[in-house]
This record gives C-alpha cells, sequence and structure tokens, in this order.
C-alpha cells in the first residue's frame, strides 16, 4: 500500500506498473476525488456533494457510481501528483481535481488520459492539459467583485491587504490580479501587503493579525479565500482583534456556518459565496454524462458566485442546510 501512494508521474510512465486490470462492469464506475486539502472545509462540503450526486445518479441510472477520495491531509501538489498515479492503478475510471500547482500537476493529468482515464478540473483548473472540462468561477471576476465591494466600503480611500493564500494555486493568482487589477482603478486606494500563507484557520488568522498590528492605519482586507473566518482555536483573537477595529473592513470569499456569524455581527459585511458543494455534484454529473450518457461537454462550466450580507443571510442559511450542512443557528435560518 506505501507503493501505491507513491505511485506519480514517473510511474504513468511505466508501462510494466499498469498491466492490465480486469475490466470494469459498464454499469460501475469509480471517480477519483482529489481536492486540495482534507483540512480545508470547502473540500469537506465539495465532497459531500460529490457523495450525494454519485448516490443520486446511480439509482437513477441503476449504475455503482463511487466516489474514490484521495485527497491529501494537508496541500500539497506532489502528494496530489502522487494521488493521480494511484487512482490510475486503482482503477478509476475518471479523476476530479483541484490543483494546488498547475505546471505541476499538468504532466500526471496528461499521463494519466494518456492511459484512458479521463480529467475534469474544479475550482483550480490546469488549462494547459488535455482534462476535458473545468468547473469552477470566473477567478479574475471574482477578485474584482471583493474589490469593487471593499472600496465602496472604505470610501474607495485607503491602505489595503490581499489575504492571497498559496502562492501557487492559479484560481487564487487571478483573484489576487482581479483585486489588483480593480483596485489600481481608484486612485486614493493603494494595496500595501499581498500575503502568502498556508492554508488553515490558525495559520490565517496569524498572519491577518501579523499585518493588523504592523499597520494600525490599515483600512481594509480583501480575502481571496475565507480561511480565518473558520473557527479555530484562534477565533477569539480575531473576533477581538476586529470588535476593536471598527475603521477596518473586510470582504472574504467562501460563505460557510462558520463564517456566517462575521456577517451577521457586522465584522465582514460582505462574503461572496461560492457553492462549493456544487463542486462536487456537478463534477460527478458532468462526467456521468460524458462516460455513461456520451453526452458532450463544455469545456469550461462556470459557477456563479453568490453576494452574502446581512440582508441575504437567510436565504444563503437555508441554502446551505438543504445541501446538508449542520450547526446553522436557528437565528439564521428564521431570517
Amino acid at each position: 500500500m506505501a507503493r501505491l501512494a507513491a505511485v506519480g508521474v514517473a510511474a504513468l510512465a511505466a508501462a510494466p506498473l499498469f498491466a492490465p486490470q480486469p475490466a470494469p462492469s459498464k454499469r460501475d464506475l469509480k471517480i477519483a476525488m482529489i481536492a486540495k486539502s482534507a483540512a480545508n472545509f470547502v473540500f469537506i462540503a465539495a465532497k459531500q456533494g460529490a457523495d450525494d450526486a454519485a448516490a443520486a445518479l446511480s439509482r437513477q441510472h441503476g449504475v455503482r457510481i463511487e466516489v474514490l477520495w484521495l485527497t491529501p491531509p494537508r496541500e500539497d501538489a506532489a502528494a496530489q501528483v502522487d494521488a493521480v498515479g494511484r487512482a490510475v492503478h486503482e482503477g478509476a475510471g475518471a479523476i476530479l481535481v483541484s490543483c494546488s500547482d498547475a505546471e505541476r500537476l499538468t504532466p500526471a493529468i496528461d499521463a494519466a488520459v494518456d492511459h484512458g482515464v479521463p480529467v475534469m478540473t474544479f475550482d483550480s483548473d490546469a488549462a494547459r492539459s488535455k482534462r476535458f472540462a473545468f468547473y469552477g468561477s470566473d477567478d479574475d471576476e471574482l477578485g474584482a467583485k471583493v474589490m469593487t465591494d471593499l472600496a465602496g466600503l472604505i470610501g474607495a480611500k485607503g491602505k489595503v491587504a490581499i489575504l492571497a493564500g498559496n502562492p501557487a494555486a492559479g484560481n487564487l493568482k487571478a483573484r489576487v490580479e482581479g483585486v489588483r487589477k480593480t483596485a489600481g482603478k481608484f486612485r486614493d486606494i493603494d494595496v500595501v501587503e499581498i500575503v502568502n500563507h498556508v492554508e488553515t484557520p490558525q495559520d490565517a488568522v496569524v498572519a491577518v493579525l501579523r499585518v493588523n498590528t504592523a499597520r494600525p492605519d490599515l483600512a481594509g482586507w480583501a480575502m481571496v479565500g475565507g480561511w480565518p473566518l473558520f473557527r479555530s482555536s484562534q477565533t477569539p483573537n480575531l473576533v477581538a482583534d476586529l470588535q476593536r477595529r471598527k475603521q477596518l473592513k473586510v470582504v472574504a470569499v467562501d460563505a460557510l456556518p462558520d463564517q456566517l456569524f462575521y456577517v451577521e455581527r457586522g465584522l465582514v459585511p460582505v462574503l461572496w459565496a461560492q457553492p462549493i458543494y456544487k463542486w462536487g455534484e456537478i463534477g460527478v454529473e458532468t462526467i456521468v454524462d460524458k462516460l455513461l450518457l456520451g453526452k458532450s461537454e463544455p469545456e469550461i462550466v462556470h459557477m456563479e458566485p453568490v453576494r452574502v450580507t446581512r440582508a441575504s443571510l437567510g436565504s444563503w442559511a437555508r441554502q446551505l442546510k438543504q445541501w446538508g450542512f449542520a450547526g446553522i443557528p436557528a437565528e439564521y435560518l428564521d431570517r
């Protein structure tokens, strides 16, 4: 089993490793799902969407559709490369992957496709690879939406910082660029820091608090991911800091149950929600349409983000509950 975990691009190129496997039944489909990190709650939601879609489509079409979760425990592009090789070796009929580093994943994706395993990307694309489709947001546009809202909140003037996550992630780089280009349209807005960090709630809060301490005149944060807004041991420190800095405005991407607290309290006036459950749901549906139903699929399947404020908090909370999320306060649902 240790050998299987180490399968990567080099192994994909080695024909002896891929001795003929027993042909799966045409009524079976195993989809390997490789998200960026099992520690990131957004991908747990995506997994639930994939599992639910697989179960529903199995019943609908009289097939057995299985989701094989091969996501690394923490973000690691090399581990994703290994997981692609492992998916092929274990007989996956398709791969659904969010790329931590498109440049490093592209050879692995191409090798899998060359071995007859179709690949679809979600959330973070590898546009130059042989993947057949991508499902996700227009990240440049999403960054522009974040900055446009932030500019309105700070009166179109002041110093802002960008919370940017993994510097190698193509989707995050595109969002950062969207923030920067939009900020450049406002003469009196100055982007003073682009802050990369490990994508865990604790690390993200530490990064935010470090900048807040160093820059007491900071007017706003454009967070291209909502990492610090998830519950962690650092949550009380972040909440206290935001309550003290009433002039500091925050706009962030993602709106899961933990993060809604910040909107309800007015600490983060706007969240741009990605329907992350649909990463898995639409991903599995698209793969099934292509492989089992023979449908022609578009190369880009666009995901439209949802703007969440106090005014729309109730409708978004009810949507999350419908998707199976627990722990949503009743007062949010009753709005």
